[in-house]
């Protein structure tokens, strides 16, 4: 087998090609925009550290979800006491926005991603990646759950998520 060369350049180019994911799972993580730029710049960094290590019969896309979603949740426990603040004045901030001034697909993007923040952290991880269109097997890949687990999990939050939705059109 032919050795992979990690060079700095290939390196750079697949942080271009791929830093929507790092943005992405960024932001779901992160309430503030110093805290979203200071998760994207360790992510950076842990993906720049484990560079040398990446095997090229690996997708590239899942080795960055895997990296990414590690760095996060654990920025997402050290920072949980900051993070659940910040959710609570975003949430106040929401309520007072007039709904007429809202797109209705806004909205219900904003609410979406409002409920996923609740969830769990591999919970909210795995809707990431599921919104973004990953197959059950990167999924699994990227979480190191089970394709099964996946199934089940996706299925489950699904539920929780229209249990939430049909609560915010009753307004409980």
């Amino acid at each position: 087998m032919k050795a992979f060369n990690h060079s700095e350049k290939q390196f750079f180019q697949l942080l271009e090609q791929h830093k929507g994911i790092v943005i992405k799972v960024a932001n779901a993580y992160s309430n503030t925009e110093n805290d979203r730029d200071d998760l994207i710049q360790e992510v950076s960094y842990n993906l720049w550290k484990s560079w040398p290590n990446y095997n090229p019969k690996y997708k590239l896309s899942t080795w960055v979800y895997t990296i990414a979603l590690n760095v996060s949740i654990s920025f997402y426990r050290k920072h949980s006491k900051r993070v659940q603040m910040y959710r609570a004045i975003e949430e106040v901030e929401l309520e007072l926005i007039e709904a007429e001034e809202l797109d209705r697909t806004e909205e219900v993007h904003k609410l979406l991603y409002r409920f996923i923040g609740r969830l769990r952290p591999l919970d909210r991880a795995l809707m990431l990646l599921y919104l973004d269109e990953q197959t059950y097997d990167d999924m699994a890949a990227a979480l190191g759950i089970s394709k099964t687990n996946v199934a089940t999990k996706i299925s489950r939050i699904k539920k929780v998520l229209k249990q939430q939705f049909e609560r915010e059109e009753r307004g409980l």
